[in-house]
C-alpha cells in the first residue's frame, strides 16, 4: 500500500507556473485547483456585463476586466479568476507583471451548476474580508436573478435579490447601473 504526499506550493511557485499554463488555476493554502470552463450562456453574460460597465465607466478613473485577470485575496491568501472586475483609483497588483490585482471594488461572478456552492460559499467568504471591495454580484445563468451584496459603513453586507428582466442594479461604489435585461441579451433560459 503506497500513500501520495501532496506537494504545497508557496505563491511565488503558484505564480510561476500559472503564468506559464494553458488552463487557469486557482490558489488557496499551498494548494492549486483548475478551473472548470464556462459554457456559452456563462460567457454571454459575462461579456454582457463587462460591455455595459465599460462603456459606463470609459471616461472615469475606473478599469473593467474579465475573466482573465487574477485577484489575490490579501487576508485569506486565495488567487481567484472572478468573470468581471471592476477598479476604481489606481489599481494595486502583486508584483511588476501587473496580472495580479489586490484592490477591486466590484468582483461579479457567474454563477454555474459546477461553481455555485462555492461561489456563494467559501469564495464569498473570501471576497467579504477585502478592504476595497464595495460590493459583489452573483449572476444566475438558470434564472434572471441577481444578488447584490453591498458593504456598508459598518462593514455589514447588505443583500439585494432582484428576480426580473425588468430589474436594475444599482452599483452605487461605481455610479453604474445594470440592467437585467442588457446582462441577460441573447441568452435564453429554458
Amino acid at each position: 500500500m503506497s500513500s501520495q504526499t501532496k506537494t504545497f506550493l508557496t505563491p511565488e511557485e503558484y505564480l510561476l507556473i500559472e503564468r506559464k499554463a494553458e488552463y487557469k488555476n486557482e490558489y488557496f493554502n499551498g494548494e492549486i485547483f483548475a478551473m472548470v470552463g464556462a459554457n456559452r450562456e456563462h460567457n454571454v453574460i459575462a461579456l454582457n456585463i463587462a460591455r455595459k460597465l465599460g462603456d459606463q465607466l470609459e471616461n472615469r478613473p475606473c478599469e473593467a476586466y474579465i475573466s482573465d485577470m487574477r485577484v489575490r485575496i490579501p487576508a485569506t491568501g486565495l488567487y481567484t479568476y472572478p468573470d468581471v472586475v471592476v477598479v476604481c483609483g489606481e489599481p494595486k497588483f502583486d508584483d511588476d507583471h501587473l496580472d495580479t490585482l489586490t484592490n477591486p471594488t466590484v468582483l461579479i461572478e457567474i454563477l454555474s451548476p459546477t461553481t455555485e456552492s462555492y461561489d456563494r460559499g467559501r469564495k464569498s467568504s473570501h471576497y467579504r474580508t477585502v478592504e476595497s471591495l464595495a460590493e459583489y454580484l452573483l449572476v444566475s445563468q438558470d434564472e434572471y436573478r441577481v444578488e447584490q451584496y453591498s458593504k456598508q459603513p459598518d462593514g455589514r453586507w447588505l443583500l439585494t435579490d432582484i428576480r426580473s428582466l425588468d430589474g436594475v442594479i444599482n452599483l452605487a461604489s461605481i455610479e453604474c447601473v445594470l440592467k437585467l435585461k442588457d446582462a441577460y441579451a441573447k441568452v435564453v433560459l429554458h
